[in-house]
Order: C-alpha cells, then structure tokens, then sequence
C-alpha cells in the first residue's frame, strides 16, 4: 500500500470538509447527485471520445498502481542478471536459454532469447529498444486519460454551472426549486475543479513517475543484456546492477 496517496488523498477531501464547516455550511450541501452525474459522466465520455477503447481501459486499470503500485522487482532482477552474467561467461550464451524458461517477464525472456538465437549484438539492442518505446508510448497513452479528464472536468463542472441556472431561470415563479438549481450549479463547479485538481492530475502525475521507473528498469535490463551479448560479464554489468538498485 503506498500511504502516501491515502494520506494525501485524505487530507484533500478533509480541507474541503473542514472548510465547508468553518464557513457553517452542510456537508449535505456537497452531495448532488446530478452534479456528480454531469460532471464524472462528461468527463469520462469526452476523454473516451478522443482515446481508443483499449487504452481507455488500460488507464482505468492503472489507477490501482496509485494505491497499490507494482512490487519493487529491483533485488530480484539484480539476482538474475548476477546468474546470467555467471552463466554466460561460464558455460556459454547456448546455457542461459535454461534460465530464459524460469523468466516470468516477457521483456527479459525475449531479450535472453535473442542471446541464445545468436542475434548481433547491435541488432539485439536496436531490438529492444523498439520494444521499450513502444512499452513506453502504449503506457503513456493510458496515462493520458488522466491528464485528459484533469484537462476537461473543469469546462465540464461549468457546463453543469449553466445547466443549474438554466433550471433555476425555469422556475422563477417557483421558489421552491430554487434552491435545488442554484445549488447545482455551483457544486458542478466545485466537482469539475475539485476533480481535476485533488484526483485526476495527481492520480497522472504518479503514474507518469511510476511508468518513468519501470522504463528506466527496462533500459538497463537492455543494456545488460547487450553487455553479455558482446562478452561485457564483469565490471560494466556490476555498475549497470548498481545504477538499478541505486535508482529511484
């Protein structure tokens, strides 16, 4: 669990109650569903209009990496490139193809892979790196509906604002649906900023850091890679293992 996303997830939505106490309002006041409706349902349904199925959906699932992000393989992958250096360098290319049918990621097998298939070394890197961007570009991608709903939610909160007034101009010779517009229209407003601003663009800025690292770890696995291609089994690969537990 990372803390520090319930934490400061929790102290947004506590400003805003507390301040809405100390100026004497109802919290009550902050729930409207038709508010909420406009605002979440116009916003998802123009960030889906401009983003493809697919990684609409792969954003959506990211969100979980907010709270619960993907386990820290750094020591564990430190570990297996110490075995395919040894490996290599002792027994030959030809014996790692054994330790590929142990490799759970798929970046990692493909790449020993090439190794065992004999591939140059410059091709196996040129290779994985076409692998990285594209890992790197779908990832972004996904991220972007995030960015996306942050960029929208608030023309969107403004767009409930007009609808509130629209209902509250309706009923001027009723005062008692007054109340309900007029409330509608500001909270819409309150959603559309307060979605963008305390959820949607920190939830992409997070994601953003967290795919930085992993394409990062990928980059390294890379040049590890390239290294016990061309015969590199020593002091390069223990600084290329460094730089990855060292990373941030």
């Amino acid at each position: 669990m990372d803390w520090s996303s319930v934490i400061g997830l929790a102290l947004a939505l506590a400003g805003l109650l507390v301040g809405q106490a100390l100026e004497g309002g109802k919290m009550a006041s902050l729930l409207q569903p038709a508010a909420f409706a406009i605002v979440i349902v116009g916003t998802f349904g123009a960030v889906l209009l401009q983003t493809r199925l697919r990684t609409f959906v792969r954003g959506l699932e990211m969100l979980r990496w907010v709270f619960l992000p993907p386990a820290d393989t750094r020591a564990a992958l430190a570990r297996d490139i110490g075995q395919w250096s040894l490996t290599a360098r002792r027994d030959g290319p030809l014996a790692l193809e054994r330790l590929m049918e142990n490799t759970a990621d798929r970046f990692n097998a493909k790449g020993l892979r090439m190794i065992v298939d004999g591939i140059a070394p410059d091709k196996l890197r040129q290779l994985l790196d076409v692998e990285i961007s594209a890992y790197e570009m779908a990832e972004r991608q996904a991220v972007k509906v995030w960015e996306s709903a942050a960029g929208y939610s608030p023309t969107i909160g403004i767009l409930g604002a007009v609808l509130g007034l629209i209902h509250v101009m309706e009923n001027l010779t009723d005062p008692s649906k007054l109340g309900g517009g007029i409330a509608v229209a500001f909270v819409s407003t309150i959603y559309g900023v307060g979605l963008a601003n305390l959820l949607f663009l920190p939830v992409a800025n997070k994601l953003k850091a967290i795919v930085s690292r992993r394409v990062l770890q990928y980059e390294i696995t890379a040049a590890v890679l390239y290294d016990i291609a061309t015969g590199d089994h020593t002091r390069i690969i223990e600084e290329r293992v460094s730089s990855l537990l060292h990373e941030h």
